[in-house]
């Protein structure tokens, strides 16, 4: 089976442009492909034979000669390119570019997104997890960049601080150790125990597991003791 060339995306592309009235040319200056209708602004369509992100700067390039700038590449079939084509039509948007794809086993032509001013929307929900999570963080306990796995949260940062009390004191009922921690919601983190650092030895009383204690030794100074008095 050959490669696909960007040059195979040509016909089907300067066919569906003058389906819709305009004359097409390709190869204009540093353009690909070109239409021109009437007085409007000219189509320009970069292509490439999947996304990257050269095609996605050469798209920025061309908005300095047209608003309508659509990016062209082959559609695939399967998972992978199904992802690809839904992050890269959210990219678009934000871009302000438009996307087509082009099946080549029949030339059919799909618009996926047209070239629009990007407004995003603001989600209230999120923006208030992001303040509560920063307002409840004690000190800074990652750096930017780290990866996600074993990020010191707000949530871990109160679970250390009940294991911490525990260490220290033994078996304890849930209420006086959100007392001496000052984490109101001990006795449900205890219970929940994503971490297996809890263990009910009897009702409402939770005692540090092993691995709760190598737990505190992992995260030491990252959070676990900063502004707590146990």
């Amino acid at each position: 089976m050959k490669a696909v060339r960007e040059t195979d995306l040509y016909p089907a592309v300067k066919s569906f442009l003058e389906g819709q009235g305009y004359e097409v040319k390709g190869e204009v200056g540093a353009c690909d492909v070109v239409g021109l209708r009437g007085d409007d602004d000219p189509v320009i369509v970069e292509m490439k034979t999947g996304f990257s992100l050269s095609l996605f700067h050469q798209g920025v390039a061309r908005q300095g000669v047209s608003d309508d700038v659509y990016l062209a590449v082959p559609r695939a079939a399967g998972k992978r390119f199904g992802k690809a084509l839904k992050d890269n039509i959210a990219l678009c948007r934000r871009l302000g570019l438009g996307l087509l794809t082009v099946r080549l086993r029949d030339d059919l032509v799909e618009v996926h997104v047209d070239p629009a001013p990007y407004t995003p929307r603001k989600s209230r929900e999120r923006r208030g997890r992001l303040l509560r999570e920063f307002a409840r963080r004690v000190g800074d306990p990652n750096e930017g960049g780290a990866t996600r796995v074993g990020l010191v949260t707000a949530y871990r940062q109160d679970a250390l601080r009940c294991a911490e009390h525990l260490a220290a004191a033994g078996p304890c009922k849930g209420a006086v150790v959100a007392e001496a921690t000052g984490v109101p919601t001990a006795t449900r983190i205890m219970a929940a125990d994503h971490y297996g650092w809890f263990e009910r030895v009897s009702v409402g009383v939770y005692q540090v597991t092993p691995k709760g204690l190598d737990g505190l030794k992992l995260y030491e100074g990252r959070g676990a003791q900063a502004g707590v008095s146990s």
